[in-house]
């Protein structure tokens, strides 16, 4: 699952990645940076 990295600057392959659930009942992805170790967050369709 790729996500965008707001300190690498880029789309990045997610670490550790876990399906959430968010308040609204949305999924979303969540995950770490494998080069500099941020917190990604991917919203999913549906």
């Amino acid at each position: 699952m790729e996500a965008y990295c707001v300190k690498c600057k880029g789309k990045k392959e997610m670490k550790d990645a876990q399906k959430v659930t968010m308040k609204n009942g949305r999924t979303a992805m969540k995950g770490k940076c494998p080069d500099c170790g941020t917190s990604l967050f991917r919203i999913m369709k549906g």
